[in-house]
């Protein structure tokens, strides 16, 4: 993933991520409630090895899995984030 930007406004914040994959950038914008963009925040700095990427890798792909998304490639992605590990989210 390449670019983030959080923007806080009164009641949403807006997530822009610029997803790359091998062969494609998607991008996309999302309205979070503040309380989500607060949980996150408070989530990243208590543990620094976590950054927003990490965080919206590891969250989207662990739901993708948990209703029914069967990808070796999301296998991968889920655990390489949940343990550290670019050999793994990288495929290498």
């Amino acid at each position: 993933m390449q670019g983030h930007q959080l923007n806080n406004h009164s009641e949403e914040v807006y997530l822009t991520n610029v997803l790359q994959s091998e062969n494609s950038i998607i991008s996309f914008q999302s309205h979070l409630p503040l309380s989500l963009n607060k949980a996150m925040k408070d989530f990243i700095e208590r543990y620094p090895n976590w950054d927003q990427y990490r965080l919206v890798q590891a969250a989207l792909a662990g739901f993708l899995i948990q209703n029914g998304m069967e990808s070796r490639t999301l296998n991968r992605l889920y655990i390489g984030n949940m343990f550290g590990s670019s050999l793994l989210i990288q495929g290498d």
